[in-house]
């Protein structure tokens, strides 16, 4: 939708998508990572997750990384350069002039898998 504007764009910043639980010294859960509910972030791992996103925002598009290491660190933090001063986008990317268009791919999951999953799940859930 947004791929011939010159003012504004969207891009998907994967980082999240292969990351990992991340493990103490012994192999268990790290679980300084997570709030008491054990399902939100602490400020620890919103401070992880904060990185990697900034991070994912200034590589370019088709080089970003899709996983989170949960080091830590701070020295992993990316910053801009003279090279690259801006946030990536898939025209500043070398996508510019390219055939890629977004607007005309089919969806990875057809609609009607969605409906019977759900439905499966109900099934099986009263069960």
């Amino acid at each position: 939708r947004y791929e011939k504007r010159e003012d504004f764009a969207v891009v998907m910043q994967p980082f999240f998508r292969n990351t990992l639980l991340p493990l103490d010294s012994n192999g268990k859960p790290d679980l300084s990572f997570f709030a008491a509910d054990c399902f939100h972030f602490s400020v620890r791992g919103y401070a992880e997750m904060a990185m990697a996103l900034w991070n994912n925002m200034l590589e370019p598009v088709g080089e970003k990384q899709t996983y989170n290491n949960f080091t830590h660190d701070r020295s992993k933090l990316k910053c801009p350069n003279p090279e690259k001063p801006f946030l990536s986008t898939l025209r500043n990317s070398g996508f510019r002039n390219s055939d890629l268009n977004l607007e005309n791919t089919e969806p990875s999951v057809p609609y009607w898998a969605v409906i019977v999953a759900a439905v499966a799940g109900v099934l099986v859930g009263s069960l």
